[in-house]
């Protein structure tokens, strides 16, 4: 491992990312091949380790074994389900009502329904919302070619796919069967959202279906015939796939002034996003052909944050085509926005969210890194260099709170007004606000100098909380929907017999003690930038110690291309290096 840091104040806290880097452009992490290539086993066991070990630090969470990959190939040995955080626990907030052997029956029965069997899978908790990730939806060649595990995809790229047999998904002989068959098995990928709660799918494919060979091999919910998917709400927002990145390298890894072209054949996919859900926004979504990647990027993130900061219960899932390009790039630009924020994984410092972010949702999610790079392809690289342009408090979501009504009639700069007419009152402030102040940030910060002061002498602040527990999301949208099989049993005897249950299952539930709960922390705004400043310098400088930045060659169509082709062939000069 190189022992050079680009930052004078290299160690031990630098030395886990590094080592996650080295084994991450060495091969593909594959559940079903014990993680990795040939004696990286080891290497991978920490890796899951270190991250579970995060995860603890601010979440009780249960394991879904996936040891052999039995139910994705390339999804984590250990798939994370966030139950609730521990502060949550000790205070009696959130429980969550989700049965993991519930959730796993439903993942290994929802698996065919997409593309390489990635099913929509939760990530990241927050405020009580899951957010997912998935591929698109399997189209009827996949389908009718995969027996078991065996899928008719091959491990490479999206552009290696297997032979298929030569017949039309219109061939009026497979129409009923199809239908049948789409009917099940999408019918048990709806189940799944529904009890994870989710009402978004944003869908970041430039194309309607995915075609190779004149087949439709992927489809995706916002084109499916039988409009099983009209429930929820559907966001297209094409944004290009990896081979896209190879235009950011090729300009020095400048994203500015980088256009994708629309007027490609196989673009098909408009941008279309429910009115109601861009107003709060201000942008020019018709415009978004002519945006540049970074304001697309700027522009797609915002509207997510949005989406998750809505006054409902309901979660969201991204996904693209096979869910480990893209959908890794919005994934982790989320949990480091609301990280930055204060509002998840408050307990971990900069270098420990690089860590997770690398790790579980690039690394463990079966990012293709080596082919990547060999292509030139570099959305990894982007995504944490994109850093830079989200610091601004624009991104906060205490900035898009406020201008929310929290309740009506009152903004969050009236609750902050109103400090002055209960100066001294601790009744007023602890049971009028709560509520108010749960939901908004700067909101409670606006009284944060004052409950240090209305709050007796020794007794510490505590998070605004419902005194009451109440339904989780997961029921509040679940019980809205007719399907008897969605019901959930009493959980009334959910004590000391939970554990054995869960062993039963093969699960294993884990959650810090009460003496490691971090304290809620507010990240005041100007702060945000700072925090997410250190998570890039710190990945700039493992990236380039341990991967390193490819040197661009000269395009050999240009007359200075085809010189420097010559100089290279008579040994005037040598071959490039990394940078």
């Amino acid at each position: 491992m190189a022992g050079a840091w680009g930052c004078p104040q290299a160690g031990s806290a630098e030395r886990p990312l590094a080592e996650l880097l080295l084994e991450f452009s060495r091969a593909q992490y594959r559940a079903k091949d014990g993680g990795g290539g040939a004696g990286s086993s080891s290497k991978v066991e920490r890796i899951e380790k270190r991250c579970l070990d995060l995860f603890a630090r601010d979440y009780c969470y249960s394991l879904i074994q996936n040891v052999n990959g039995e139910i994705c190939g390339h999804y984590p040995r250990q798939i994370v389900f966030l139950e609730y955080e521990s502060k949550d626990r000790d205070q009696n907030m959130f429980e969550s009502t989700v049965q993991v052997s519930k959730l796993q029956e439903l993942m290994n029965r929802s698996k065919m329904a997409r593309c390489r069997g990635r099913f929509v899978c939760p990530v990241i908790l927050y405020k009580g919302k899951h957010i997912c990730r998935s591929a698109t939806l399997a189209g009827w060649g996949e389908l009718y070619g995969r027996t078991g595990y065996n899928y008719i995809f091959s491990g490479g790229s999206d552009d290696a796919w297997a032979d298929t047999e030569d017949l039309s998904e219109e061939d009026t002989v497979f129409r009923n069967a199809d239908s049948q068959l789409f009917d099940r098995v999408r019918g048990h990928d709806i189940k799944l959202l529904r009890y994870l709660s989710v009402r978004y799918i944003c869908d970041l494919m430039v194309e309607n279906k995915k075609v190779k060979f004149g087949l439709n091999v992927t489809s995706s919910e916002k084109v499916d015939k039988a409009q099983r998917y009209a429930d929820f709400a559907l966001l297209s927002i094409p944004y290009p796939g990896c081979e896209f990145f190879k235009e950011y390298k090729d300009r020095a890894y400048r994203a500015e002034g980088l256009v994708f072209n629309w007027k490609q054949d196989y673009v098909d996919a408009p941008l279309s996003i429910p009115a109601s859900l861009t107003q709060p926004l201000n942008i020019a979504w018709s415009e978004y052909q002519s945006w540049d990647l970074v304001q697309q990027t700027r522009n797609y993130l915002k509207l997510l944050i949005s989406l998750i900061n809505g006054n409902d219960d309901s979660g969201l899932l991204i996904h693209c085509i096979s869910g480990w390009d893209r959908t890794p790039l919005f994934i982790a630009l989320l949990r480091l926005s609301l990280w930055a924020d204060g509002l998840i994984h408050a307990s971990l410092d900069p270098a420990e969210i690089l860590y997770l972010t690398v790790a579980y949702d690039w690394f463990l999610f079966g990012h293709m890194l080596v082919d990547r790079l060999s292509k030139g392809e570099e959305i990894f690289y982007f995504c944490f260099n994109f850093l830079k342009h989200i610091t601004s408090e624009e991104f906060s979501v205490a900035q898009l709170q406020r201008r929310k009504s929290l309740q009506p009639g009152f903004t969050v700069e009236d609750i902050c007004m109103l400090k002055q007419r209960h100066q001294g009152s601790t009744t007023s402030v602890s049971s009028d606000f709560s509520l108010l102040l749960e939901s908004s940030p700067r909101a409670a910060g606006c009284f944060a100098s004052e409950a240090t002061e209305l709050l007796p002498a020794g007794v510490q602040a505590q998070p605004t909380c419902r005194k009451s527990r109440r339904a989780s999301p997961q029921t509040v949208l679940w019980s809205r929907t007719s399907h008897s099989e969605d019901r959930l049993p009493d959980q009334e005897a959910k004590s000391s017999n939970s554990s054995s249950a869960n062993q039963s299952d093969a699960l294993l539930r884990v959650g810090s003690s009460p003496l490691e709960v971090p304290r809620p922390r507010l990240v005041p705004a100007a702060a945000r930038g700072s925090r997410l400043e250190q998570v890039r310098s710190a990945f700039l400088a493992a990236y380039r110690s341990t991967i390193g930045l490819r040197a661009v060659p000269p395009s050999p169509s240009s007359l200075g291309g085809l010189l420097e082709q010559f100089a290279r062939g008579v040994g005037l000069r040598g071959s490039s290096s990394t940078l």
